[in-house]
């Protein structure tokens, strides 16, 4: 699923956060000066993370029923699915409805 959605690059962001908040802790114990650029640095990756998780989900693309499809791949093989089922059933519901009618 996170291949899928191609989000690699927020999973990457959030351990690189996790890395520096570890830093940060360990740099804190010592009384270093220079910790406060690495706390600022995690909450930085984890903004960042969190905005390129967020970013697939809101600029999806919606289907004609107003369904979300995540994975833009699925959605143009069923968008070809069905313009061939469409193609397929429209001239069997016309001479249906012909041989119905007299």
């Amino acid at each position: 699923m996170i291949r899928t959605l191609k989000l690699q690059k927020a999973v990457i962001a959030f351990i690189l956060g996790v890395l520096a908040l570890i830093a940060y802790k360990v740099m804190s114990v010592k009384e270093l000066e220079s910790s406060n650029y690495m706390l600022s640095l995690a909450g930085i990756l984890f903004i960042a993370g969190a905005l390129m998780l967020i970013y697939p989900i809101l600029f999806a693309k919606k289907d004609k029923e107003g369904c979300v499809e995540l994975d833009p791949e699925i959605q143009e093989e069923m968008a070809s699915a069905e313009a061939q089922s469409s193609s397929i059933e429209s001239p069997i519901a016309t001479e249906t409805e012909a041989t119905e009618k007299p």
